[in-house]
């Protein structure tokens, strides 16, 4: 048994060996995903469509007790829909896919393969949006976009990525921006309560936001590389697509008037979020609130009377943490081994597993595992279901406790430009001060290939000195290289 959860463990590069290939094995080895017959397409096995499938439930149904609608649009787009608002356009121009055939036939116009829906939306509403008393219009789709990227990465950059992208329209400014911050909140609880994710929230600068934009904001996550994540973004629009689209209501005076929009959207890059975040030397760490499967009951058993005495012990157990809303799975299979079952699911991050042999079964005792901390105990059956609710609520507080431990002990403050960029190459979240200006920030992205990621929230805005140009500053950024 040693032996069998040995070699299925060495098979996963170490994080100090190599993160990015560390960061790969799990991808793969965790069957998570295969590589496609289509270079930078990856395909979704189902133990990542699982876990994709959970975040996009709770997501889903946060989405709809604020008042949004899921709807559907196509997934191509006419050349001409997408030139209407040039920043969109000229923003997203290196990564459009084209479709120039249909069947035998060359088309008249070529048709772009969904990058973003901001088009199709205004498209939609400049026809059908007819009075201020139809707004908001809160809308979401679930779907998945394709961007040509250079450089692939399962979850972090693939030519074709799921996610959600929320679109709404509003009779005010205010309104408009109101749903741009609930939803960067929306984002932020989800990756906090469910991912066990801690986040910044922040702004964007003008170079990095979302084209077409006014303002966008973001939610940043750092990997335990030190290297943020950009786990989330939500952008006010302004009346920009607007009035490229001719989206317009009759306001209450009967005059009318352009709408302001927003849109947002997370993806399956969360899951990459997920695994750099959480994860170790054997695999994934999956937070329970977001595992597929949360409790797994591994019986060991020399013959078929003690399988059944055993199984018998357990159902009632199976059955009553089913019916607590717990997923489980009881694993009789007779085809491999007991050492190799605990090293497949320690490397598919199931929170807790409980196993039960011959000896527990005369002394009523069951051998309960934690995934987080791998520590393992021999308990008492009495009572064991109660237990392991108590405990993958204990597993969830401690794996956010521990990332925001990590990330906070990995925040500075600097104001000397050497030491930053002598300090920047071990990774970390750097508090700097920023001038404001566009040249400054291109300095720091050419000198470190370090970006300011933010103008984050959390932390008090006071005056200094930019440590780049020793200009006058007003605010602090989080700079951090980056995914």
């Amino acid at each position: 048994m040693a032996k069998d959860n040995k070699k299925l463990v060495q098979a996963i590069t170490s994080q100090e060996e190599n993160f990015a290939q560390w960061y790969t094995d799990i991808c793969v080895k965790a069957e998570l995903v295969e590589y496609s017959s289509v270079k930078g397409f990856i395909i979704l096995r189902p133990y990542g469509q699982a876990i994709w499938e959970n975040i996009q439930k709770d997501l889903d149904a946060r989405f709809k007790a604020s008042g949004h609608e899921n709807v559907a649009m196509p997934v191509l787009i006419p050349e001409s829909l997408l030139k209407k608002e040039g920043e969109l356009v000229n923003g997203f121009a290196p990564e459009v896919a084209w479709v120039t055939m249909g069947g035998s036939d060359e088309l008249e116009e070529r048709l772009a393969v969904r990058p973003t829906s901001e088009t199709m939306f205004c498209d939609h509403w400049s026809r059908v949006l007819h009075s201020y008393r139809e707004l908001p219009m809160k809308y979401n789709q679930w779907c998945s976009v394709v961007r040509w990227e250079k450089t692939t990465r399962p979850f972090l950059r693939s030519r074709e990525f799921w996610w959600q992208e929320g679109h709404t329209i509003h009779e005010t400014a205010a309104e408009a921006e109101a749903e741009t911050q609930a939803q960067l909140d929306c984002y932020a609880d989800t990756c906090e309560q469910d991912l066990a994710i801690p986040v910044l929230k922040g702004r964007k600068t003008d170079k990095e936001k979302f084209a077409g934009a006014e303002a966008t904001y973001t939610i940043e996550a750092m990997m335990q590389d030190g290297k943020a994540l950009q786990s989330g973004t939500s952008h006010f629009l302004g009346q920009n697509f607007a009035k490229s689209f001719g989206v317009t209501f009759l306001n209450k005076d009967n005059k009318p008037e352009y709408v302001w929009a927003t849109s947002w959207g997370v993806s399956t890059r969360l899951i990459g979020a997920l695994i750099m975040t959480h994860s170790d030397d054997n695999g994934l760490v999956l937070p329970p609130h977001i595992a597929p499967i949360q409790v797994v009951i591994i019986p060991i058993n020399r013959g078929k009377e003690q399988l059944d005495a055993i199984t018998a012990k357990m159902q009632p157990v199976i059955d009553q943490l089913r019916q607590m809303g717990i997923s489980v799975k009881y694993d009789d299979a007779d085809n491999k081994r007991p050492g190799f079952k605990f090293a497949d699911y320690e490397l598919r991050g199931v929170p807790v597993r409980l196993v039960m042999g011959g000896r527990d079964l005369e002394n009523n005792t069951v051998e309960l595992m934690r995934r987080d901390t791998l520590e393992k105990e021999e308990v008492s059956f009495d009572g064991i279901a109660d237990r392991v609710k108590r405990l993958l609520e204990e597993i969830q507080e401690n794996i956010y406790r521990k990332a925001v431990a990590f990330r906070d002990a990995h925040i500075y403050e600097c104001d000397n430009y050497d030491e930053f960029k002598e300090r920047i190459k071990d990774g970390g979240f750097f508090l700097c001060h920023w001038d404001g200006t566009p040249e400054t920030e291109a300095k720091i992205k050419e000198d470190t290939q370090a970006t300011i990621r933010c103008v984050p929230y959390m932390f008090e805005q006071t005056p200094g000195v930019d440590m780049v140009s020793g200009k006058p500053a007003t605010q602090r950024v989080i700079i951090a290289k980056a995914y």
